[in-house]
């Protein structure tokens, strides 16, 4: 089994119920739900909701202040259109804009949002990285 490889991402929340509702308006469609906890399917990984109190309970750390932002999550698509589509659809669930769509110096085009709970996603289209018809990515050889 590879090592590089990430199968579970658990994002602590403040408030699950309107974290839910903001996946939810993006079209994420929860796989499992128990109580404090939403599961969504991704493509051969799981991205998790789970209660910010509760999660740092979890790691050992009760009461501990869990932070966001010093990561970005990223969803990569075909086409400039597409990156301004999900965009859109992200500001009109309630996500916080940071940095709209643009033209970037690495030559593609990409920008950032927050959810509601402030942590970053990047939505990005890279030339020299093609996507596989269901939307995955494998990075070309040499890249």
């Amino acid at each position: 089994m590879t090592p590089q490889r990430v199968t579970l991402i658990t994002l602590g929340v403040a408030d699950l119920s309107r974290s839910r509702a903001f996946y939810e308006t993006l079209g994420w469609v929860p796989a499992e739900a128990q109580e404090g906890v939403a599961f969504y399917q991704m493509h051969g990984a799981v991205l998790a909701l789970f209660g910010r109190d509760a999660l740092a309970a979890d790691q050992g750390r009760p009461g501990a202040a869990l932070g966001t932002g010093a990561m970005a999550l990223a969803q990569n698509f075909p086409t400039e259109a597409a990156v301004d589509a999900a965009w859109g659809a992200a500001l009109a669930a309630g996500a916080v804009p940071l940095k709209a769509p643009e033209k970037v110096f690495w030559g593609g085009y990409s920008g950032y949002y927050a959810d509601p709970d402030g942590h970053v996603w990047e939505l990005a289209m890279n030339p020299f990285w093609p996507l596989a018809p269901d939307g995955s990515l494998t990075l070309p050889r040499g890249a």
